[in-house]
C-alpha cells in the first residue's frame, strides 16, 4: 500500500495559510479519486482508494507534532517507509516549483523534523511545494502562517493541480521518472 501524507495545521484559522500546502494537495487527490476522509484511530484523518491500493492521510496534531500521528498511522496500516510520500510546503523554493526527493534531512522544516524523530529514519520520499513569492519571507515561521497574496493565488492553485499530478505520476510511473519530470529548474508560470 502507498500512502500520500499532506502536512498542515488543522483549524479554520490556518485553512488558507501557506503552511497547509500539503493538506491542499491531499484534498485535491481525494476530490479526484472521489474518496472521503474519516477519523483515524489516532490524531489523523484518512481516505482509502482501494482501487489504487493507496491511502491519503492528514495529521490533526498540528505541523510540529506530525510525526506522532504518522508513526501511529504507518504502523497501523503496515506502510513500508519507502511507500510513505510526504507533501510539505517549502519557503526556500519559489512558488511554481516542486522538488521531489527519495530521502533527506528535515531542511529546517519542523513537520519533517517531527516525522524523522518519531519514525527514526530519513529514508522516506517527500514532495516539497514551493511557497516563496517576492514578498518578505522571513521570519519563515510567520511567513508560512499567512495566506498567499491575491496576485499569487492563481499560481498557487495551479501548483496544487501540478503537485496532485506528480502524486499520480508517483503512483503510476514511479519515483525516478516522476523526479525527472517534475524536478525541473524551470518555474511554472501562469
Amino acid at each position: 500500500m502507498i500512502a500520500f501524507i499532506g502536512l498542515g495545521n488543522p483549524g479554520n484559522e490556518f485553512v488558507d495559510t501557506k503552511h497547509n500546502a500539503g493538506f491542499w494537495v491531499i484534498d485535491e487527490l481525494a476530490r479526484r479519486w472521489e474518496c472521503n476522509f474519516k477519523p483515524g484511530t489516532g490524531d489523523y484523518v484518512y481516505a482509502e482508494n482501494t482501487g489504487k491500493d493507496t491511502v491519503l492521510m492528514k495529521p490533526t496534531t498540528g505541523m510540529n507534532a506530525s510525526g506522532i500521528a504518522i508513526k501511529n498511522f504507518a504502523d497501523l496500516f503496515d506502510i513500508n517507509i519507502h511507500d510513505l510520500f510526504v507533501f510539505i510546503d517549502d519557503v526556500d523554493l519559489p512558488l511554481g516549483r516542486l522538488r521531489i526527493r527519495p530521502k533527506g534531512g528535515d531542511g529546517c522544516h519542523r513537520g519533517l523534523e517531527s516525522i524523522i524523530y518519531h519514525i527514526g529514519n530519513t529514508h522516506f520520499p517527500r514532495v516539497r511545494f514551493g511557497v516563496a513569492s517576492t514578498d518578505h519571507r522571513r521570519p519563515a515561521e510567520q511567513y508560512v502562517l499567512k495566506p498567499f497574496r491575491k496576485q499569487d493565488r492563481p499560481l498557487a492553485q495551479e501548483m496544487i493541480q501540478v503537485a496532485a499530478d506528480a502524486a499520480e505520476s508517483l503512483l503510476y510511473e514511479g519515483l525516478d521518472k516522476t523526479m525527472n519530470q517534475y524536478n525541473s529548474s524551470e518555474k511554472i508560470e501562469s
